[in-house]
Order: C-alpha cells, then sequence, then structure tokens
C-alpha cells in the first residue's frame, strides 16, 4: 500500500514543529479538524516499565469529556483483559478503526468498557510501535454518532502514525532519562 498523502495543514505541522510539546498540541486540533472529530488524543506508553499517560487532549466543545492526565502510572494488571483494542496493539496488530461502538464486535472492542471509560461512539485506535513495542495511542472519536471512516482518512491516519512514530518514542524514552 502506498503511503496516503497528506493533507496540507498536517503536511504544514509535520514540517513546522520541532519541539515535542508544541507539536503534539498543535498536531491534535488538525487531526480533529480533518476527522471532523470531537475529541482527538494521545495516549503515551513506556514499554520497559509498562506506565502510561495521556499527555495530550484536544476537545472541539467543551461539552466532549477531556482525557488527560499528567503523571505516569502503571496500567492496570487487567487491562489487556478489560480491552481487547489495547491487547491488539500490544501484539502489533493494525490500527482499529471503529465505525460504532453500539455494534462493534466483542472481540474488537469491549462495550461496556468503552462507555464507562471514554463515552464515545466511534473511534480510531491508530497504534504507535517502533521495534515490536507499544510506545503510544492516537485516538480521534466521535461522540453520539457512528461514524464510517472512509479509506483516504484511513490512509493519511496510517502515514501520520509512521511519521510521528520516531518523535512519540523520542518523546517517551525522554521522559524516563
Amino acid at each position: 500500500m502506498t503511503q496516503q498523502e497528506l493533507p496540507s495543514a498536517l503536511k504544514n505541522i509535520l514540517e513546522s514543529y520541532q519541539a515535542p510539546d508544541a507539536f503534539f498540541s498543535a498536531l491534535l486540533p488538525a487531526i480533529g479538524d480533518f476527522l471532523q472529530s470531537d475529541r482527538c488524543f494521545l495516549y503515551l506508553h513506556n514499554p520497559q516499565n509498562d506506565l502510561g499517560k495521556v499527555a495530550f487532549c484536544w476537545i472541539r466543545t467543551p461539552d466532549v469529556p477531556t482525557v488527560y492526565n499528567e503523571e505516569w502510572a502503571a496500567q492496570s494488571p487487567t487491562l489487556v483483559d478489560d480491552d481487547p483494542m489495547f491487547a491488539a496493539a500490544l501484539r502489533a496488530e493494525p490500527s482499529i478503526f471503529v465505525e460504532d461502538v453500539e455494534t462493534a464486535d466483542s472481540k474488537v472492542l469491549n462495550r461496556e468498557f468503552e462507555q464507562k471509560y471514554f463515552g464515545h461512539r466511534a473511534l480510531i485506535h491508530a497504534h504507535i510501535r517502533q521495534d515490536g513495542q507499544l510506545w503510544g495511542i492516537l485516538q480521534p472519536c466521535i461522540f453520539g454518532h457512528p461514524r464510517i471512516w472512509t479509506e483516504y482518512e484511513r490512509g493519511v491516519i496510517n502515514n501520520l502514525v509512521q511519521r510521528i512514530t520516531p518523535l512519540t518514542v523520542d518523546y517517551v524514552k525522554s521522559a524516563f532519562d
């Protein structure tokens, strides 16, 4: 599969921002605008010690719940059992594009878990992996209604994930140096 050309707004951010905090703070709203999503967050994961945090979260409107935690925290010991999408990310499976949480196969996601912790109706669970390890998950989502993700959008997200992987890995590693 060839890499999908990025929209100019995303391409400009990739080419313009160097500092990771500024880069991710600019990137998430641009992804939200591109996908017309309600929320977009970046979960960071340190595969050496299984610590994680949501360091960046953008919301379209104040009524959309924010997902954010400033401190690195240990993964729940039951997370892999409770969240099939997180388990898939750890297994290096391709990113997951969920069009409707309400009708998705239980092998793909745990509906009750998604409703309790996230509240979204449609989402992209984009796996940021390098050298067989999970370093992050980019998660744009929609509230209140299903959403069909086009082949173009899927290609852009997959291309974008490849492009941001080195910066994500460096960002996580630098937090533990």
